[in-house]
């Protein structure tokens, strides 16, 4: 019923990506994470890859490859450092809402800016606005030809290195819902400026700021559909990414499982290879069984996409149940290596805390089930 055969153009893609992740990504990994520096020539060179343009068609000079691919990358890089492939993936969600309501001169703008190697952002969290968007407390006022841009966005990837931003501001707080609005900003526009940047528990290779907007002027066609829609575009860019969410997390989870089968079969206790005890063997049977289950909810979700089919629930349940099974399998792996998975000269301690994070970033686990439940209540 579901058809995910590769073409062999998508896998000379998935051998390039490979490739990229395992020599170029993995050996950068270890420092990027310990000092919390934006790994540039990375970035760069995935950049040139065009693994920040996944999504963008091939008219306006991206990949514009399936979902069901999307996430087989996502998953590759990932493997190698979830902060790197978040770093690249969230350029792919700032494009989302320009594909969702942009029109051709938006599109073209935006896209050009991207083809040309700047990454995006994606600025909808704020301080007071989490899960609750309907909070967002950052204004756009109408002045003329001009929108007047203000207000501060919080946790944002790529915020402090980001070239472009699709940004979320209402133009009417006691419409609530009804007034957010969404909108393209350019990095070089008086007043954007870039606040903090977070010291993170995990995915430490991404850049992650506030983002700040002081009478940010922008031309009222940078303005994407129209006053109010930006609700319905923020929740059709989250649908679309939840699933590429659940794919970094899988790749976390075979990371995690490699790591653990290799250290299995070389660490040895009372005389013999510590895989050769059932506890480890059961551990590690559980942890291959719950990454694949992960991984074909994740697969299945886009290839739902990929058909045109409804996905809103079955993209939910992907990147809930992956993100809740790279928390357990890591954390296995921790136990598999015992005091070796708590020291930093190991990277199982990495792939845990990086995990943490895809339980959390682009709706919490908690309001997934939340979508979740309200799609079976209707149905």
């Amino acid at each position: 019923m579901y058809d995910m055969t590769l073409s062999q153009e998508e896998q000379l893609m998935l051998q390039s990506v490979r490739e990229y992740s395992e020599n170029v990504i993995a050996p950068a990994a270890k420092e990027a994470d310990a000092t919390g520096e934006f790994p540039w020539d990375v970035v760069k060179k995935g950049i040139e890859l065009g693994l920040h343009a996944l999504p963008i068609p091939e008219a306006y000079g991206g990949a514009g490859i399936s979902s069901v691919l999307m996430s087989i990358l996502a998953e590759e890089m990932s493997k190698a450092c979830a902060g790197i492939a978040t770093t690249l993936g969230a350029t792919g969600l700032s494009c989302y809402p320009v594909l969702i309501a942009g029109n051709e001169e938006q599109k073209k703008l935006y896209f050009d800016t991207i083809m040309a190697g700047a990454l995006g952002a994606f600025c909808l969290t704020e301080p007071g606005a989490g899960s609750d968007s309907g909070s967002v407390a950052a204004t756009a006022e109408r002045d003329g030809g001009d929108y007047v841009l203000n207000g501060s966005k919080t946790f944002i990837t790529n915020g402090g290195v980001a070239g472009i931003y699709t940004v979320f501001a209402t133009v009417d707080r006691s419409r609530g819902l009804k007034g957010l609005s969404a909108f393209m900003v350019e990095r070089g526009r008086a007043g954007l400026s870039v606040g903090k940047e977070e010291n993170k528990m995990g995915i430490r290779a991404s850049n992650t700021t506030d983002v700040v907007f002081t009478n940010v002027r922008v031309p009222a066609s940078h303005l994407l559909g129209r006053e109010g829609d930006g609700f319905k575009i923020a929740m059709t860019t989250l649908d679309r990414s939840r699933h590429s969410v659940g794919a970094q997390a899988v790749g976390i989870c075979q990371a995690a499982l490699e790591a653990s089968i290799r250290y299995a079969n070389e660490r040895k206790q009372f005389g013999k290879p510590i895989g050769a005890n059932q506890a480890i063997q059961f551990m590690l049977a559980d942890m291959a069984t719950q990454t694949e289950a992960a991984r074909w909810l994740v697969r299945r979700a886009a290839w739902l996409q990929d058909q045109g089919l409804p996905y809103s629930m079955e993209s939910a349940m992907a990147k809930t149940f992956a993100g809740d099974t790279a928390m357990q399998v890591t954390t296995d792996a921790v136990q598999i290596f015992g005091g070796y998975g708590y020291s930093r000269d190991y990277p199982i301690e990495k792939l845990m805390r990086d995990a943490k994070i895809m339980q959390i970033f682009e709706g919490t686990n908690q309001i997934q089930r939340v979508v979740i439940a309200g799609r079976l209540l209707k149905a």
